[in-house]
């Protein structure tokens, strides 16, 4: 499928217009298409510009709020609860982290679970803004129930992801960015527009059988929890899954479970509403509340070198550190642009059409 490349400043200010268009002010405007962009250009497209149109049609059925209240409604010199007033959570996010990183470096460590938000793009974005402070970063987030639990039919649980940011001296950061599904929703998104296969463990029918259409989800499939069956560990990921969800919810006080928001505008809403909105959860640690921080990163140096330095498989040129590929698709696209898949390039144009603004 063809492909057109543009540079990050092209989406950006494109991106910028369209949100500050819905009601966004140009700060939260700006936030948004950062965190956006971040994913285009680490290489994650699914949850890039190509989710613009999915966030504009959620305000059009008023699930999102462009001009939200923030606020702290519980906390603790080291906690806090954020209640995102139903805003995009590309804004949310960026603000309860933080917060996060305001009260690690009060009291070395900060906590903060989030109620009433939305989607809130790539958890890397979030959990990397501790790197510039000497923290490590965590960031949650629950999903649309679109998971089905081990040994079940029944869509449960989201993609849930888990990302854990750690700093380090002369080496790049450590950066675990992972959905605890064999396979993130975006990842069959872009297979739908490619007219690709899944492999199979992403996904299964609404019976519980193994399937590789892409589109299975449209027929009231699931994916599946990381590993894909028992036999594989996907018990494992199933309890991952649902501890995301219960730190970032049931914590909180946002919606669990298969009663947490879908992101697809046109989905209707559960029946039931537990708490407010989709939940996210993050965390901040200063270095220096454990060890001094320049000693705790010449050793996570010698640690990368030696696990980068590691005899690799045949076939396999070398052992990848977490956040390496995505570093590496980011300095190339910030040099030659990012690529947009045809299906996606028209999505943004009709949107500028409905929106009264040009395209690119």
């Amino acid at each position: 499928m063809s492909e057109q490349k543009y540079s990050y400043q092209q989406l950006f200010g494109f991106t910028k217009a369209i949100l500050q268009k819905i009601g966004c002010s140009e700060d939260h405007a700006a936030t948004s298409a950062k965190v956006l962009l971040s994913a285009d250009l680490r290489g994650i497209d699914s949850h890039g510009v190509a989710r613009l149109s999915g966030y504009v049609r959620l305000w059009e059925v008023k699930r999102i709020n462009t001009n939200p209240s923030l606020k702290i409604v519980h906390g603790t010199p080291s906690t806090a609860v954020v209640d995102g007033d139903s805003g995009l959570g590309l804004v949310v996010a960026p603000y309860a982290m933080q917060i996060a990183i305001d009260k690690a470096n009060n009291v070395g460590t900060g906590w903060v679970s989030v109620q009433n938000s939305n989607h809130f793009g790539i958890a890397a974005y979030h959990a990397m803004m501790a790197l510039q402070h000497d923290m490590i970063g965590i960031a949650f987030t629950n999903a649309s129930p679109l998971v089905s639990p081990t040994f079940s039919v029944e869509r449960l649980l989201g993609t849930n992801p888990i990302c854990v940011v750690i700093p380090a001296g002369e080496e790049p950061p450590f950066v675990a960015d992972l959905a605890t599904t064999t396979a993130a929703n975006g990842k069959l998104e872009i297979l739908q527009r490619k007219g690709g296969v899944a492999p199979l463990g992403w996904i299964q029918t609404k019976e519980g059988k193994a399937s590789t259409d892409p589109h299975e989800l449209k027929a009231g499939g699931a994916l599946l929890p990381l590993g894909g069956d028992r036999e594989h560990g996907s018990h494992k990921g199933y309890a991952l899954g649902a501890i995301v969800d219960i730190f970032s919810a049931v914590l909180s006080g946002a919606n669990y479970g298969p009663w947490v928001p879908p992101f697809p505008a046109y989905v209707p809403m559960p029946d039931e509403q537990p708490g407010k909105g989709i939940g996210h959860f993050f965390g901040a640690m200063r270095i220096d509340a454990f060890r001094p921080a320049d000693e705790f990163k010449r050793h996570m140096d010698k640690w990368i070198r030696r696990f980068r330095s590691a005899k690799a498989v045949k076939g396999e040129d070398k052992v990848l550190i977490p956040g390496d590929p995505e570093r590496e698709m980011e300095e190339e696209r910030v040099k030659n642009g990012i690529p947009l898949l045809k299906p996606v390039v028209e999505d943004l144009k009709f949107l500028a059409e409905k929106l009264n603004l040009e395209f690119l």
